[in-house]
Formats: structure tokens, sequence, C-alpha cells
């Protein structure tokens, strides 16, 4: 069976996400954001769903990753993922966002970036040079309890939701950001602390903090959903096709980022709809779920090879992947770059 749709025509993607945290990053429940996508007939993703409920005969009504995640069912997982499975041919996509990489590249591009004291481009995930290094090289410079404070103080500047008055997570960053600065002059990480800390960086801060007090904000900073969306619509759109996004349903997928999202893209289309109501909606939750998992077992040093390496052939390059060895070994782009 193959899932491939004739030549030119429309392409449904169906989607689906696992990790989400909101805005808290640094804190959270995951450590790692997936966004998967599926390309496949309603009827042949509908036989492979039936398959692995056949395979694995729990009693659940709605089938999760976790399902196929058990050690019981490896050879489902096997199966699912491998080249034999239903995704393979160029049938699915993973966007992978590391959350603590996430926020440090936030923070870095407001306070150092040639756009930060406007609202820029909320699709823009790319990843600067000094964001990687200070990622990098921060925990081994600063200890793990220094760079812990950095990662929530950054947190905290970024989040539009903040119950504290509004220069408050600015002080709370910088007083960091000065005693870091103070503590590890002239290292790598140091001298990148230090520019964070300059009168010009916290103009800007400042300035971002006003901007969420005073007015609704329509794509926030740290909610990696819309970012990852927009790539992952870019990489079904290289294909010269126009495209349709299928999404399970969000609370942060309201009409105007809907719009903001098919023109950034752009896109033909963006419906949502109930998982259980579309099997290549709940196929794309499968791949989601499993990838999160997978990855963060790589980014935590517990990671299985061949799992690993069923994962590799679905993972997309503008993933936003700041740890090198576990980037290298899930096939993150950046992670194939020195510092």
């Amino acid at each position: 069976m193959t899932g491939n749709p004739e030549n030119g025509a429309l392409m449904e993607i169906a989607c689906d996400e696992s990790g989400s945290d909101g805005e808290n990053l640094t804190g959270g429940n995951t450590d790692v954001f997936a966004h998967a996508s599926v390309r496949l007939p309603v009827e042949t993703a509908a036989e492979y769903v039936q398959e692995i409920r056949r395979r694995i005969r729990s009693p659940a009504t709605e089938y999760k990753a976790n399902h196929l995640l058990r050690d019981k069912h490896r050879a489902v997982l096997e199966s699912f993922l491998g080249p034999a499975g239903p995704l393979r041919d160029g049938n699915a996509h993973v966007h992978l966002i590391e959350k603590t990489f996430f926020v440090v590249n936030r923070a870095v591009d407001l306070l150092l970036g040639e756009d930060g004291d406007r609202d820029r481009d909320r699709d823009r995930d790319g990843e600067g040079p000094e964001a990687i290094t200070l990622f990098r090289e921060g925990p081994r410079t600063f200890g793990e309890r220094d760079w812990r404070d950095f990662l929530t103080a950054s947190n905290q500047l970024l989040r539009v939701r903040n119950d504290a008055a509004a220069t408050v997570p600015a002080d709370v960053f910088f007083r960091t950001v000065d005693a870091l600065r103070d503590e590890y002059s002239g290292t790598t990480a140091g001298v990148i602390v230090e520019r964070l800390a300059a009168a010009r960086s916290r103009s800007r801060a400042e300035s971002y903090r006003e901007r969420m007090r005073d007015s609704p904000v329509l794509f926030p900073v740290l909610n990696p959903l819309l970012p990852a969306i927009v790539s992952t619509a870019r990489y079904w759109l290289a294909e010269g096709r126009p495209v349709r996004l299928v999404h399970d349903r969000q609370n942060m997928l309201t009409p105007e980022r809907i719009a903001w999202i098919m023109e950034a893209a752009p896109l033909s289309d963006v419906q949502l709809v109930a998982a259980r109501s579309d099997a290549r909606v709940q196929l794309a939750d499968f791949l989601a779920g499993i990838a999160r998992k997978l990855a963060s077992d790589e980014l935590n040093g517990r990671g299985d090879p061949a799992l690993t390496a069923l994962l590799r052939p679905y993972v997309g390059t503008d993933s936003v992947w700041g740890d090198e060895g576990s980037g290298l070994r899930l096939g993150t782009a950046e992670a194939n770059s020195a510092v």
C-alpha cells in the first residue's frame, strides 16, 4: 500500500504534537517537543490503526504512543517505524525541539539579535552561533546550579503569562546574568553573558516586558507549536504541490493564528479535527509521542540505538536542537556543525 498522492494533486497532511507544556519549558514535565506529520489516505491509515489494535489487544478505547512504547510491544513499535511500516517512503516527518535550547535561542535572539527590539516573525527559529555556543559551553562553565538559574530566569523573562509586576522578570534575569558575568569573566560563555548584561540588552528586555503587559500577544515567543507547524508545512510544500494540514484540535490554534500560519507557510487550508475522528491524525499522534520519548532518551544518555536508528529517517534537519551528541545520533542538522 502506498500513501503518495498523484503528482500535482493537493496533499493532505495529518499532524499532531507531543510534549506541550505551554510556556514552561525549563520546569515542565518533558524536555522535548515533537511535531509529527503523516501523508496517507484515510483508508490506508485506518487499516494500519486496526492492525496495531489487533496486535496490541488493549481494551483502551483510544490508543496512544505509550501503548507501542511498552516493552512487551517492542515488535509492534519496530514494525511501525521500520522500512516495511506505514510511514516510510516519504510518508512521515518529525520536527523536534529541545526545550532548554529553544529558551536559550529565543533569549539570545531577543537580546542580541538584529531585530530583537521589534516583534519578529514567529516562524523563524533558526539557531544563532552565540546561542549554540552558550548552550554548549554554559553548563560546563557555570556548573549545574548556576546554569539552571540562568535557564529559569530566561524562561521567566520571555513567558507571556507572569503573575509578577512587568519589571520583575527583567530584574531577576539581569541579576542572574550580572552574577554570571562577574564570576566567569574571560570564559567563552562569560563573554556572551557579558553581552547579555549590557545596557542595550536591558533596554530590549524592558521593552519586551512592557509589550507583554500592555497588549495581547498573538504569538507567544516560548510556545513551540506555531514555529513547528510552519516548519512542517514548509517541509511538505518543498515538493512543489499545494498542502492542506489536518491538525489535531489545539486551544493554541485560534482562527487568527491559523490565518497567520496559512500566510507564513503558505498553505491552501488548515483543518482542525479530533484525533479519534481521523486515523491519519492518530498515526501522527503515535509518531509524535514515540519521537518525543526516543529523542528524550537520547538527550539524557539512555537511548536505544536500534530504535533511534529507526526514528532517524523521519527527523527533520531543521529541528531545533542544541545538544551535539544526541543530535548527531538523531540526525538534526545543527548538531552536525561545529560550535
